[in-house]
This record gives structure tokens, C-alpha cells and sequence, in this order.
């Protein structure tokens, strides 16, 4: 009977867990990311994007763009970016902390020495004298003295020593319900938070290096659009001044261009701010000074806009989004805790061991005759603590009920994410193919209109209208294409990046 109860007794010891078991939450039951479909071929710019759902996208998607300024950028901020190096130090630390909680499943053992100097009191003990016979020789009754008389107390005495002792400490903790592999459980997962917050940190600095350099070269080329027309402005005015003087216009024309010269003018400056604002923060996320980096002169013309779309179905994106994997391991933290949380609730059993010398004599204190044990077990059961220890749980499984929800939440802002990007990419087409029309017409316009005033059918206000209507065509030509580009980048990013799929790319490389 004994024997049954103690192998009842170890079997709970090895599989019994306090708490819920953790079991990944089901993937979103849905096979699209918008109600009516996506389109499948999206043209504009005499460039058609292909979607191709269910295909995987690369690791190195921005190589996809192909330039390769552009990926010496990618290449140098995952070497360098110090959100990417906090991220990889927070993985090294909980994978220590691992490391330190597999310790709780094996025997703690210390080891001690140490030497004394000893004082001890006594007290000293005398005997009384023995009585002596004697007669007397008037009575001459014999009289007795005392014999063998009662212990007198004498002088006190002391003894000083040296005491030597060399210990062991061991303590084993018996795991009966699980809460020390509820912690571990939790630490495990609190690994996986910090893998996939790695893999976040390489997505978002890998699509920020590519969105800023795409708005940089959009700048730079509004600036250039700007200064090709300003020069145009320039032109005229001193066509419109020789005319001036010579009687043929009024002078108001002249004045009512350079308004407009300067009006155009006025607009280079913010271009230049943003410009230099996008070099600032490329240097930033590629781990320099902004005086310490030179800027990558990158045109737009040099990108190439991606001609494949691969989309992932949501039921792979919710395995593949580190954001969604970093609330899920969340999520399998809180479901540990609550188990540590019950298991705490209940009685723990130690064993402790203490094997050791003692001795008043250093040459030979480790010698069999000086050794010294002691075994035995301790039980501690929590009897009252003032309802802290069932708060505790109650708020261990809150915890996880907030989780829960923050983990839906997360998918559906996932779900969220795609679906806006599909739409953008289409409109971003539309707008492209928009302005474009729009460049057109209003380039036809403006040679007509400059025909008919050097014929005098028209006048230098037409010519003016004429230019203004021109360069805001060409200005949002310019902003729609960089639109496309970057909204092709936030596709890519709202689908997860791809980090999984080349161990060179993934972040686990990284580590």
C-alpha cells in the first residue's frame, strides 16, 4: 500500500500542472481580406501588378525594387540600427533567464566553512574535611564529627577553544503541482515574445529604410520638376521685360510673372526641409550621426515598381505577422502565470541534507571521525494570508482574459491592415493613371496657350494660368508614383515581411 502511494505520489510529482494547458487560438475563419475580392491585375503607368494569392513573399523583398543603392541602405541598417541591437540583447536576456529557471529542477547545493574561537565557563566543585573521633573526659561520652560531609561550591573556571567546520547544503524542492513548470512555461514563451519582437523590430526597420528612401527620391524630384519650371518662369519674365520696354505689353505683365516666379519659388524650401529631414532619419535608422553619413542619391526612375503581389491568406498571416505571434506567446505567458498562481495556493514539500565536518583541530577536521549529517523534509502550507494568495490568481486569470482579447484584437488590425493596402494599391493605379492625363492635358494646354500669345490670341495671364495648372500636374504625378511605391512597401509590411522564410534575413541570424 505504501508502495502505491508513493508511486500515486511521484507520477503527480512528475505530470501533474496546476492552470490551463496553452493551445494556439484557431486561425480567423475567413479565406479574403475584403468583402467583394481583390483585383488580380492592377495596371497604371503602362506597369501591371499581378496579386497572387496564397504565394509567399521573399525575405529580401526590397531587392524587389531593384536598386541597389536601395539594398546596400537594407544591408547597412540591419547591421547597424540600434532598435535592431536593443531587440537582439532583450532575446540573449530571456534566453539567460531560461537558462536560470531550468535551475529550479535540480538540487540547490552550497557549500560553507568557517572557524570560531570558543569561550566556555564552568563552575569548580570541592569536598568537605572528615570529622575526627574524640571522648570527653568530663561527660565521658564519646562524640562523633561529621563524615563524608556534603559538596561545597569552589572557584569558577573557563576553557577557550578553536571550533573549525566545513558544511554542505542541500535542498531539493518537489514540483508536486507543477508550479515550477508553469514558471518555466512561462519563461519559454517569454522567449518566443522577445524572438518575435526581434522579427518586428527587422520588419519595421527594414520597411522604414525603404519608405524613406522612395519619399527621398520623390523630393529630390519634385524639387527638380519645381527648378525646371522655375527656370521656364524665369524666361518668360525676361522675355516679358524686353517686351516691356519696348511698348508692346504693359509692365503689369512683367510684375504678374515674377508674383509668379516667386510663388514657385516659395515652394522649393519646404521640398528641401523634408528632403533633409528624410537624410536625417535615414542616417538615424542605419546607425549614424546625420553629420556622420553622406546620402545615397537614389532617383525614382531607378525604382522599379514590384510586378508580382504575393498575398498570403489570413489564415497564414496570423502565423506569420511577428505583432500576432508576439501577442500570442503573450497570451501563453498569462496562461503559465495563472497555473504558478494556483499552484502557489497550495503546500510545497522540501527535502534538505547537511553533511559536514566540525572540529577543534584544523589539521584533521576533514577526517571520518569529525563528519556530521543531518536529512530531513519540510512542508510549508499556507493556512491564512488575507485572501492575497486566490487575488493573486483571480488577477493571473484577467490577465489572461486581457490577453485573450488583446490577441483578437491584434489579428483583427492584421486583417485590418491588408485589406486597406489591396485597396491602396488599386486606388494608388488609379491615381497614377489619373495624373498622368492630367500632365498631358495640361502640357498640351500650356504650348497652345504660349502659340496663341506669341500670336497675340492670348495674354500673358493665359500664359500664367497656363504654367501654374503644368507644374501642379507634374507635382502630383511625381506624389502619386511615390504613393504606389510606398504603398507597395505597406502591403509587404502588412503581410509580415517574409522574415520567415531565408535564415539569411531572418532575424534569428541576428542573434
Amino acid at each position: 500500500m505504501k508502495l502505491r502511494t508513493l508511486a500515486a505520489a511521484l507520477a503527480c510529482t512528475l505530470s501533474c500542472r496546476m492552470g490551463p494547458n496553452f493551445h494556439r487560438p484557431d486561425p480567423p475563419p475567413v479565406a479574403r481580406y475584403t468583402h467583394g475580392g481583390v483585383r488580380r491585375t492592377i495596371t497604371a503607368d503602362g506597369v501591371a501588378q499581378v496579386v497572387r494569392p496564397g504565394a509567399q513573399l521573399a525575405a529580401t523583398w526590397w531587392s524587389l525594387f531593384g536598386s541597389r543603392p536601395l539594398d546596400r541602405l537594407v544591408r547597412l541598417a540591419l547591421a547597424n540600427n540600434q532598435d535592431l541591437a536593443t531587440a537582439r540583447a532583450n532575446l540573449r536576456r530571456s534566453e539567460w533567464n531560461l537558462r536560470a529557471g531550468a535551475g529550479l529542477f535540480l538540487p540547490q547545493i552550497d557549500v560553507s566553512a568557517g572557524a570560531a574561537r570558543l569561550r566556555q565557563n564552568f563552575a569548580q566543585f570541592g569536598t568537605g574535611t572528615s570529622g575526627t573521633s574524640g571522648t570527653s573526659g568530663t561527660s565521658g561520652t564519646s562524640g562523633s564529627g561529621t563524615s563524608g560531609g556534603s559538596a561545597l561550591p569552589g572557584a569558577t573556571g573557563a576553557r577557550e577553544f578553536s571550533l573549525y567546520t566545513a558544511n554542505g547544503n542541500i535542498s531539493y524542492s518537489l514540483d508536486v503541482w507543477g508550479g515550477n513548470r508553469r514558471r518555466l512555461e512561462a519563461l519559454r514563451a517569454q522567449v518566443d515574445v522577445q524572438y518575435f519582437s526581434l522579427a518586428a523590430a527587422h520588419l519595421a526597420v527594414t520597411g522604414n529604410v525603404v519608405s524613406t528612401a522612395i519619399a527621398r527620391a520623390g523630393y529630390a524630384e519634385q524639387i527638380r520638376v519645381t527648378e525646371e519650371l522655375l527656370a521656364d518662369l524665369r524666361d518668360q519674365v525676361g522675355l516679358a521685360q524686353v517686351q516691356a520696354r519696348a511698348g508692346t505689353v504693359a509692365y503689369s505683365t512683367v510684375l504678374a510673372l515674377e508674383t509668379q516666379v516667386a510663388n514657385t519659388a516659395a515652394t522649393l524650401p519646404p521640398l528641401r526641409q523634408q528632403l533633409a529631414a528624410a537624410d536625417a532619419l535615414l542616417a538615424s535608422l542605419l546607425g549614424y550621426a546625420p553629420a556622420q553619413w553622406r546620402p545615397v542619391e537614389i532617383a525614382l526612375a531607378d525604382l522599379t515598381l514590384p510586378r508580382e503581389l504575393p498575398v498570403t491568406l489570413p489564415a497564414q498571416l496570423v502565423r506569420q505577422r511577428p505583432d500576432v505571434l508576439i501577442a500570442e506567446a503573450t497570451l501563453h505567458v498569462s496562461s503559465a502565470n495563472i497555473g504558478v498562481a494556483t499552484a502557489a495556493m497550495l503546500p510545497t514539500f522540501t527535502l534538505n541534507g547537511s553533511p559536514g565536518f566540525q572540529s577543534t583541530n584544523l589539521g584533521n577536521l576533514l577526517t571520518f571521525g569529525n563528519f556530521v549529517w543531518s536529512f530531513g523534509g519540510n512542508l510549508l502550507a499556507p493556512i491564512f494570508h488575507g485572501g492575497a494568495l486566490n487575488a493573486q490568481r483571480w488577477a493571473a486569470v484577467e490577465d489572461f482574459r486581457g490577453s485573450l482579447a488583446h490577441y483578437r484584437q491584434t489579428v483583427l488590425s492584421a486583417l485590418q491592415d491588408v485589406a486597406t493596402m489591396l485597396e491602396a494599391v488599386v486606388h494608388d493605379a488609379e491615381g497614377v493613371e489619373a495624373t498622368n492625363r492630367a500632365v498631358d492635358v495640361a502640357n498640351e494646354t500650356r504650348k497652345l496657350v504660349q502659340i496663341n500669345y506669341e500670336n497675340g490670341l492670348a495674354t500673358y495671364l493665359d500664359v500664367i494660368v497656363a504654367n501654374q495648372q503644368y507644374r501642379e500636374a507634374m507635382i502630383s504625378q511625381v506624389a502619386a508614383r511615390v504613393r504606389r511605391l510606398q504603398d507597395t512597401v505597406a502591403l509587404f509590411i502588412a503581410l509580415g515581411g517574409g522574415w520567415w522564410q531565408d535564415g539569411a534575413a531572418t532575424p534569428a541570424c541576428a542573434r
